[in-house]
């Protein structure tokens, strides 16, 4: 038996999931775990992207608690990755050399199109994906993946995501019609520039991110679903969303706070982090989302049971 940890080390939070793995391949999740770090917090306040001391020390504070859960499991295994925070950061090699010194945790710093790749086998190895357009909004970037016949066609990650474009266009607190309009231009521009995006005209969207996870959260609560925090799955058609959508972008941030289903550390880059996805159903005329549990994580657990299986066929012939 393995215990298989995996971080997940984002621009808005850090999670952790902890599968135990039997010979057989069998599987159980038996820890599920997220901080809401804010890593990415004002990393763009100058003209070189800086990780921030506080953001910093509150990732570590973050990873020594997941350290407190792991670090007496039996033959533990652990896969920490960090995505686009950590990707940009001028000081990178030092913020990873504290988490080694500090915490005891090697963390790899993966590219944005290992991070989308990830996502599509989270995504469909657990739901039936044949034809869509997936897309993951993060905290500082956004990964796309064109899956057609159920194969990554095309893959891309974007550096748009809940934090970077609340902080560049003030998107906090209340939204003006300027400063959504200047967003979803900036956000269609960058669309634009992705040559095969228009290969995925009328699909559906897969969505994964904890933004894009808070639609489906807001229209379960309201329509009073038992579980509305499980989503894996769940379908809405495009009215439902721009609807909700309209509510969110109405609201000041204490507004959005008080709204059913939407987590209140997520209030003040909700709207930021709503404008990917909004804006990418449009452009592609598609008239539904389909949301995903699962993506970066799972997608890892995948690959690693893969490795696994393959080993063991070796070993049996």
């Amino acid at each position: 038996m393995e215990n298989f940890a995996v971080i997940d080390l984002g621009s808005n939070s850090c999670r952790m999931t902890i599968t135990q793995i039997q010979a057989d391949g069998s599987y159980t999740v038996t820890h599920r775990l997220k901080e809401m770090v804010r890593l990415s917090e004002n990393e763009n306040a100058t003209d070189t992207p800086t990780l921030q001391t506080d953001a910093i020390d509150r990732t570590i504070t973050a990873l020594k608690s997941f350290s407190a859960v792991y670090k007496d499991l039996p033959n533990l295994n652990i896969k920490a990755v960090a995505t686009a925070a950590t990707r940009k950061a001028s000081n990178q090699k030092k913020f990873l050399k504290r988490v080694k010194n500090e915490v005891g945790l090697d963390i790899e710093v993966i590219p944005g199109t290992t991070e989308a790749y990830y996502d599509y086998l989270g995504v469909v190895n657990t739901l039936p994906t044949t034809n869509c357009v997936m897309v993951d909004t993060g905290g500082g970037s956004c990964e796309l993946v064109l899956i057609v016949n159920g194969q990554a066609k095309e893959l891309i990650s974007l550096p748009i995501g809940a934090v970077s474009l609340s902080e560049k266009f003030g998107l906090n607190d209340q939204v003006t019609a300027s400063q959504l309009f200047k967003t979803m231009t900036f956000v269609d521009k960058i669309f634009n520039s992705v040559w095969w995006l228009r290969n995925g005209l009328n699909l559906p969207l897969v969505c994964l991110g904890g933004s894009n996870r808070t639609l489906a959260k807001i229209n379960r609560r309201k329509c009073n679903i038992l579980n509305f925090e499980d989503i894996h799955g769940y379908r809405l058609r495009d009215n439902a969303i721009y609807d909700t959508f309209n509510t969110v972008i109405s609201q000041d941030a204490a507004g959005r706070a008080a709204i059913p289903g939407l987590a209140k550390d997520r209030a003040d880059i909700i709207v930021g982090g709503m404008i990917p996805a909004i804006s990418l159903m449009r452009f592609l005329d598609s008239d539904r989302m389909i949301f995903s549990q699962n993506g970066l994580r799972e997608g890892i657990l995948f690959e690693h049971l893969t490795t696994l299986a393959e080993q063991n066929a070796k070993v049996s012939d």
